[in-house]
């Protein structure tokens, strides 16, 4: 009895110090989760009911929110958000997703076209804005260049202050920035697939395109979950290459929700608005509320279709 007794003790103080170890390990990440995460959004909730300039808060009850329901601008930019996350999501999914498959190919040079690619997603957001932005210059625009060299044009595009073509020339950037991060994803889910699962798909006689149907994507499926969802909530939340390529332009066609609260509580450029610190701290948190529903919509629907499955 008391050996068991003892052994009893040890294993709980080896389980308690094994606790203590953890809690230490995560604590530094903890507390960055709850300075720079939680405490930010906490504070938000303190001004939004108030008109605050970040000087002085004044008290407005329900002010801020009426002005919300009524606020065409912001509206627009939500329609404007959804408009572009689906744009680039059904290019850029299966864009990255092809990419990953050809360049998991045993050929020789696919590393060197492997870093070309994800080379996008290491270059600053405003730096990419500004070389889009030579790129889509309506006079002396690389791309109206070649294209009227090619003779495919006649005359320039007006690639950014267009209404009807100014959504296409911000997502053709934000495909041009993400391709090699979701491509990179994809690639770590292929090679996580047994190699025996291709063999065996290959001596019942299945070609490339059904391998590719037949056994990658199923294989793929809880990857691909997981890349949908960050593709979802990024797209969402992109705005600092739009505010430099276009900065909401033309006549807010392109201003998407986190631009348009970007502004709010930083002010215009120049000076020429006050920032409102209050009203846009609340449509931060109806932004934030959008979000959140958009992807528990997705959660639920992919969890559905999994039961189905």
């Amino acid at each position: 009895m008391n050996i068991t007794r003892k052994k009893n003790i040890i294993n709980t103080s080896h389980k308690k110090s094994g606790n203590i170890a953890t809690f230490l390990m995560l604590s530094p990440a903890i507390l960055f989760l709850l300075v720079c995460s939680i405490y930010p959004f906490l504070w938000i909730f303190r001004y939004i009911a108030s008109d605050y300039n970040g000087f002085t808060a004044n008290f407005t009850g329900t002010r801020n929110l009426v002005r919300m329901l009524n606020d065409s601008t912001f509206w627009g930019s939500v329609l404007h958000t959804f408009e572009y996350a689906f744009y680039k999501l059904i290019f850029i999914i299966p864009l990255s997703l092809l990419m990953a498959v050809l360049l998991n190919q045993k050929i020789k040079g696919t590393v060197l076209f492997r870093g070309i690619y994800f080379m996008p997603t290491i270059i600053s957001t405003a730096i990419a804005g500004m070389i889009f932005g030579f790129i889509f210059a309506t006079q002396n625009g690389i791309l109206n260049s070649v294209l009227m060299t090619m003779n495919i044009i006649d005359s320039p595009i007006k690639w950014l202050s267009s209404q009807s073509i100014v959504m296409a020339s911000i997502t053709i950037l934000a495909i041009w920035g993400g391709l090699g991060n979701y491509m990179l994803y994809f690639l770590t889910g292929i090679n996580g697939i047994n190699e025996d699962v291709y063999e065996s798909a290959k001596i019942d006689g299945a070609n490339a395109i059904q391998t590719f149907f037949r056994v990658t994507l199923p294989m793929l499926s809880p990857v691909m979950k997981v890349i949908l969802m960050l593709a979802i909530t990024g797209a969402f939340k992109d705005y600092e290459a739009i505010m430099v390529l276009t900065n909401g332009g033309p006549g807010n066609r392109s201003n998407v929700m986190f631009l348009y609260i970007y502004r709010l509580i930083f002010g215009s450029s120049g000076g020429t608005s006050q920032a409102q610190i209050g009203y846009g701290a609340l449509l931060s948190v109806v932004a934030a509320l959008i979000v959140g529903i958009v992807t528990a919509i997705y959660l639920y629907v992919s969890r559905k279709l999994d039961d189905v499955v």
